[in-house]
C-alpha cells in the first residue's frame, strides 16, 4: 500500500500484543486509501464493513485482515457510529477507545506512533481511556464491558477517571444489543484466565444490574452467604 503512495499503519490489539510480548495472528491496518482504492489494490478482498471503512484482505495464506480508512465519529448514539473518511492518522487513533489500543506501528520504516502514551499505560499495567473517559463511553456503551475484559485478561488496574465513567456507563447498557453484550461475555470467558475476576467488577460497576438483574441478585447472594458462613466458622472457631 505505501508503494501505491498511501499511508499504512498496524493498529489494534496487535500491536498492543506485541508491546506485551504476546503472539496474534490477527493483524489490522488503518489507512489513507479508500475503501475503493484498497479493494483495487488487492485482487481478494471482502467488503466486511465498508460503510465503515472497512474492507478484508485475504492474504496468501487465505487469512483475513481487516483494513480501515483513517476516520473520526461525526455522530454516536451509544451503539453505532456515522464516520466520515479523510482523517489523519492521529484522528483515527484519538477516536479509538483505550490508550492501550491507541497505538500504530509502520513495519516498512519501523515507526511507533503512541500519541496517548499507550506504551507508558502497558509498563505502568493500567487501562486508561483516550481523551475523557465520560465521552469515550457515551460514544460506544460496550467499552465499559470491554475495559473490564482487558484489566482482568491482563491484570491490570483501571484508571480511576475512567472507573467512575465506567460506573456511570452503567445504567445505559441496556441501549446494547443482546448479542453484543453475549459475545463480549463470550470473549472475556475465552481470554480471561480467572472470568470470576471481571464478573466481580461486572457487579461492582453495576453492568450486572442494568444487563442481568437476576444474576446480580444471586451473585450478590452468594457473596453474602459466603461472607456470613466465613463469620459463623469464626464464632464457632472463638467460641471454641
Amino acid at each position: 500500500m505505501q508503494h501505491a503512495g498511501f499511508e499504512a499503519w498496524c493498529v489494534g490489539g496487535a500491536v498492543r500484543d506485541a508491546l506485551l510480548g504476546l503472539a496474534h495472528l490477527d493483524w489490522d491496518l488503518a489507512t489513507s486509501a479508500t475503501p475503493q482504492q484498497v479493494r483495487r489494490l488487492f485482487k481478494r478482498t471482502v467488503p466486511v464493513g465498508i460503510e465503515f471503512g472497512t474492507i478484508g484482505v485475504l492474504d496468501r495464506d487465505g487469512r483475513m485482515h481487516e483494513v480501515t480508512t483513517f476516520r473520526h465519529d461525526v455522530q454516536t448514539d451509544g451503539r453505532h457510529a456515522i464516520v466520515q473518511f479523510g482523517a489523519s492518522l492521529d484522528e483515527d487513533l484519538a477516536r479509538r477507545d483505550f490508550t492501550i489500543n491507541a497505538i500504530a506501528y509502520d513495519p516498512i520504516a519501523k515507526v511507533l506512533r503512541d500519541p496517548f502514551e499507550g506504551r507508558g499505560d502497558l509498563s505502568r499495567r493500567l487501562v486508561r481511556a483516550v481523551g475523557t473517559a465520560d465521552e469515550r463511553m457515551r460514544e460506544d456503551r460496550l467499552r465499559a464491558l470491554r475495559a473490564i475484559r482487558f484489566a482482568a485478561r491482563f491484570d491490570f488496574e483501571i484508571a480511576p477517571e475512567t472507573w467512575a465513567a465506567i460506573v456511570d456507563s452503567a445504567p445505559h447498557l441496556t441501549r446494547l444489543s443482546p448479542e453484543r453484550v453475549k459475545q463480549e461475555l463470550d470473549k472475556t470467558m475465552e481470554q480471561v484466565l480467572r472470568p470470576s475476576v471481571a464478573l466481580t467488577r461486572w457487579r461492582e460497576s453495576g453492568a450486572f444490574t442494568a444487563l442481568i438483574p437476576v444474576l446480580s441478585v444471586r451473585v450478590r447472594c452468594g457473596v453474602a452467604s459466603r461472607r456470613h458462613t466465613a463469620a459463623a466458622g469464626v464464632g464457632r472457631a472463638a467460641a471454641a
